[in-house]
């Protein structure tokens, strides 16, 4: 499947769940588990998908670290 969309983990903190921002005022709407994604680690894209067991974690990612801020394409 083609990505083509690229974006940054926010947290939204209305909805309790980590959304990824496009634009200043466009936003997908909210992650929810099991979401697939590609985030930017080290000039790499990593496949992944979002989960949550007591915090919010990418699949296969370090969980060190913080997802608000990561570069991510959908």
């Amino acid at each position: 499947m083609a990505r083509d969309k690229q974006g940054v983990l926010v947290y939204d903190f209305q909805q309790e769940r980590i959304d990824i921002r496009f634009g200043l005022e466009e936003y997908y709407g909210g992650l929810h588990c099991g979401e697939t994604l590609d985030v930017l680690i080290d000039g790499k894209w990593i496949p992944t998908r979002i989960e949550k067991a007591a915090d919010w974690f990418l699949v296969g990612i370090d969980e060190n670290i913080s997802l608000p801020g990561l570069t991510v394409r959908i």
